[in-house]
């Protein structure tokens, strides 16, 4: 069995999960996710603790089970607490400016880039270099936080462009006479 299914997900007050023949949906304070059922996968809900285990012994139901379990949680997570995702602007006059759920950036080039938020994603900008996204769905905050970084990821050289916080650039040197 896999090892991330054998982790039972803890359901916490506050929190509703329904488990229907196609659909798995929670419901909390942050929004309603959904995830598909999947055939390989039975899924037992006891007092508040969800268990996931491979229908028969085959090497696909044993991954999709563990697949199906991190996604139910990241949906708990999700609901409950929330996911954000945080990008730091480097480059001499790059800003950013948040307003309702449209981001501007102004990151070097002739023109500004603007981006929609998706609904259930919030965009705020405590500072002009600063950009922090936060929604309940893990995929699409990282993968709204991706775009905005392939506009102008960080070169090489000086480190200018749009970088996570956390995320490190090895600077090269430069080439020498």
């Amino acid at each position: 069995m896999s090892r991330v299914a054998k982790a039972h997900v803890t359901i916490p007050s506050g929190v509703d999960v329904s488990i229907t023949a196609d659909r798995i949906q929670v419901k909390g304070a942050g929004g309603t996710l959904s995830v598909p059922q999947n055939a390989l996968v039975k899924i037992s809900n006891d007092a508040g603790k969800l268990s996931f285990a491979p229908v028969d012994e085959s090497r696909e139901a044993n991954a999709t089970s563990g697949t199906v379990r991190q996604l139910v949680n990241n949906m708990v997570v999700g609901v409950s607490k929330g996911f954000e995702k945080k990008l730091s602007l480097i480059g001499v006059g790059f800003k950013a400016a948040a307003s309702g759920n449209k981001l501007n950036l102004n990151i070097g080039f002739s023109h500004p880039v603007d981006f929609v938020m998706p609904a259930g994603v919030a965009v705020a900008c405590p500072t002009p270099t600063e950009i922090v996204i936060k929604g309940a769905d893990r995929q699409v905050v990282g993968q709204l936080a991706a775009e905005i970084r392939a506009v102008r990821p960080p070169e090489p050289y000086k480190g200018k462009g749009i970088r996570y916080v956390d995320e490190t650039v090895v600077i090269k040197e430069t080439k020498k006479k």
